[in-house]
Parts: C-alpha cells; structure tokens; sequence
C-alpha cells in the first residue's frame, strides 16, 4: 500500500530546509564549477558549457524550455485534480531511435530562457493549482534548475519537485541533488547494454541506471501521499515495454523488486513507431496486448504490488 503522510503534520519539501541550512547554495557552487568541465551525466563530456553547447547534450549553462503546463497524462498520483506542473526541457543526454517526443529531445526545439524566468515558470505553475513541479528530462539541466530554485522559493515556492528523468543518470548527480527533490521518476529502459547501445546510444546504461535509481530509492523511499491520493515523496519507476521484449522487461522487473515490494511501478503500453523506429526490423510495430499481459502477470507474481493503473 502506498504510504500516507500523518494529516496533522504540514508537509515541507525538503529543498526548504536545504535552502534554509546553506546547502543548497553550496549545491548550486559545485555544480557552477562542474558546467565548466561538465561531468553531470554518464557521457562525461568534459566540455565548457558556459562557452559552447558541443557535449552530447547540446546544452549550453541556460534552461532551454521547450514547453511548461499542467499536464493531466501523468501518473495518478502526481496529477492528482490540478496536474503536475510539467516543464519540457529541450534536448537529451540519450538518443532514442524510438522517442516520440524527438523534435524536443534529438532536435532540440526550445526557447532559452534565464534562470529567473524559469523560476516565474515554477510560481505560475504553482499559482495555477499543480501539485507539483516536473521536471521533464532534467539531467542536463541540474544545473539551471538549481540556480533558479532559491528565486522561485523567494516568491513563495513550496511544492515538491519531480525528477523526471531518461534514468541514465550519474549517482554522483543524484547524491549532490539528495535535499532538492522529494520525487524521482527514473525511467528503466533496458537491462542489456548491446541494445541500450544500438537503440539509445548508451552502451554503459544498466550499470549506471541501476546505480543511481538504487540512490534515488536511499534518498526518497517508496512512494507516499497525502489522504487526497497526492505524491508527496517517494520513487516512481516507468518501463516501456517494447515489441519482442528486447528491452528485458522481466529483468527490469526483478531489480524493481529488488527494490522494494512498495515500489511504486508503472508498466506502459504505449510503444509504438516513432522518429527512426520504423528503419529497425523490431521496433517497426506496436506490443501486442499478450506482451503486456505477460509482463504485468510477472509483476504479480514476483510480488510488486504497487503498479500503476
């Protein structure tokens, strides 16, 4: 069962405290040295971002947004009666034969923005009703959504921030982001390099998407909510399930369980041909509804008990 957070207590989200305590200005100066040498993702790029958006993210020190609303096509929890504030950042540290969003994320089509309009993004948004800020592909851009955070906490942010990430992230990331969001959503794409290589261009995947949703987990826990259902803190992992199980589906499955039976977990089923897919002899299909079935049946059976619906 999902937790639910004692009514009487308020919540605070943790960046509150972070803010409070120095910490995260101290976050925000280690990450500005870092963009001169920009180590923040797995490809470990090396380049100057404050001079030239060369690494494989194509991402300069700015937020470049490609769109920001209250988006209602999220998981329950997070979307709740008001949305989940969702900002689109443009461009990606994975490069996804398959993406169906690639005019944002292999095409880079966005608005660069300052960090104190960013921060205005997040009031709006919280000013609109959304239970939350979601981040959307956000592991080339911790750096801006840090600097922007102590403007929008000035003007009276307080509601949690999602990390919505590819899940091919850097533990050593995700431990410096530890006391700035309340909720990760990682997806776990594959559990086998060759493939991760030849559809997502990321030969090293598993071994760094395991390793850091293992610390996204440390730092959150499972999922918990208020007594209106909302998401409040905690890990929520998504798998795409693709045509002829090449991304391991299974194997996700068993290390999401090695988790926690409480991890909150969505199946989706909605792949189907995007971008470049159709140039690839399995990815040219939908699943088939048996695909998915099976899939589901063994999360069942290996106990997870908090799959989304």
């Amino acid at each position: 069962m999902l937790g639910i957070m004692d009514a009487i207590k308020p919540f605070r989200p943790v960046y509150l405290r972070s803010y409070k305590e120095g910490l995260l200005q101290e976050k925000i100066s280690e990450l500005y040295d870092n963009i001169d040498n920009c180590s923040l993702c797995p490809h470990n790029c090396r380049v100057n971002r404050r001079e030239s958006p060369t690494g494989q993210c194509q991402s300069g020190d700015r937020p470049l947004i490609s769109s920001f609303c209250a988006h209602f096509g999220e998981e329950s929890p997070l979307v709740g009666i008001r949305g989940s504030g969702t900002i689109f950042f443009a461009n990606c540290n994975l490069s996804c034969v398959f993406c169906q969003n690639y005019d944002i994320s292999q095409y880079g089509i966005g608005e660069e923005i300052s960090h104190s309009r960013l921060a205005e993004i997040m009031i709006h948004l919280q000013n609109i009703g959304c239970h939350n800020i979601n981040f959307v592909s956000p592991t080339h851009m911790v750096y801006s959504i840090l600097n922007a955070l102590p403007e929008a906490i000035d003007m009276g942010l307080k509601i949690p921030l999602v990390y919505n990430s590819g899940g091919y992230d850097l533990s050593s990331t995700i431990k410096l982001l530890d006391g700035v969001f309340d909720i990760y959503m990682p997806d776990m794409k594959y559990m086998d390099n060759r493939i991760a290589k030849k559809y997502s261009g990321a030969d090293n995947y598993v071994e760094f998407a395991t390793e850091s949703i293992v610390e996204m987990h440390q730092q959150v826990g499972d999922l918990v909510v208020d007594q209106m259902g909302i998401a409040r803190r905690g890990l929520i992992i998504r798998h795409l399930i693709m045509p002829g199980n090449i991304s391991d589906t299974k194997k996700v499955i068993d290390f999401v369980r090695s988790l926690s039976s409480n991890t909150y977990f969505n199946l989706m089923d909605q792949y189907h041909p995007a971008y470049q897919a159709n140039d690839y002899e399995f990815l040219n299909r939908r699943i088939t509804s048996k695909e998915y079935q099976e899939a589901y049946d063994y999360a069942i059976y290996v106990g997870l008990n908090q799959l989304a619906v």
